[in-house]
């Protein structure tokens, strides 16, 4: 950045987000404000929010019809898939950047950058990145909000975020970029914990250090509650 650019001062409403049973979601204010080197309000700034979640490697499924059945036909893998990701900006990011510019960046879901293993046909891989993106916009992980950003005063902006109820734990980061006349001069990252408390933190760490013995449990315990409720009806 040249020393005429600008500053982005970013914050989180919620830098640690806590699961606890019953957890509904939540929903993350992202703020901050622009400033020129020498203090001033900033002029002429458009603002894009990135919110990504822990990336996951995912192997995904085509379904297909045999003989009256959906089996399973071709897969793809993909190494690094976001477990999360939101954009928010202040207007439509076509109107922002170009295509390549919102390609680096990511700044919308038909950019995100899923890292697919193996080469296999680029119409193929694009239909599969397509298909993946789709499921999770419908599980509610993958969201865009083109006005979801309000700038005031060319100096504060604000973004509102929700996180729904089944994201998964991890390190969260948003990425707030400041851009004016299609190029982007200023970055800036917030992060936010997300991680399990109480039962559920005790159950995950049990679950992650001892495997054979969690999984023992867990069948020992669906064993006797069948046998249980087999018990129930049979007196019924």
């Amino acid at each position: 950045m040249g020393q005429s650019d600008p500053v982005l001062v970013p914050e989180v409403s919620q830098h640690e987000v806590q699961v606890r049973q019953g957890f509904t979601g939540t929903e993350l204010l992202l703020f901050g404000a622009v400033l020129d080197p020498d203090g001033r309000a900033g002029q002429g700034y458009d603002i894009v929010v990135v919110l990504k979640g822990p990336s996951e490697p995912i192997r995904l499924r085509e379904k297909e019809r045999f003989a009256g059945v959906w089996v399973n036909a071709q897969s793809n893998d993909f190494r690094s898939v976001p477990s999360f990701f939101a954009v928010a900006s202040s207007r439509s990011v076509s109107e922002i950047v170009d295509e390549k510019t919102a390609a680096i960046y990511e700044f919308g879901t038909r950019y995100i950058q899923l890292s697919p293993n193996g080469s296999i046909d680029p119409e193929e891989q694009l239909r599969f990145a397509e298909g993946l993106v789709d499921l999770k916009q419908r599980q509610g992980l993958y969201k865009e909000d083109m006005n979801g950003v309000q700038i005031t005063e060319n100096v504060l902006y604000q973004a509102r975020i929700s996180l729904p109820s089944n994201v998964i734990t991890g390190t969260y980061t948003a990425e707030t970029f400041a851009v004016t006349q299609g190029r982007v001069i200023a970055s800036a990252v917030a992060e936010v914990e997300v991680r399990k408390v109480g039962m559920e933190r005790r159950v995950e760490y049990f679950s992650q250090n001892y495997g054979l013995a969690y999984g023992l449990i867990a069948v020992f315990l669906s064993v006797f509650m069948g046998w249980g409720a087999g018990r129930v009806f049979a007196r019924l």
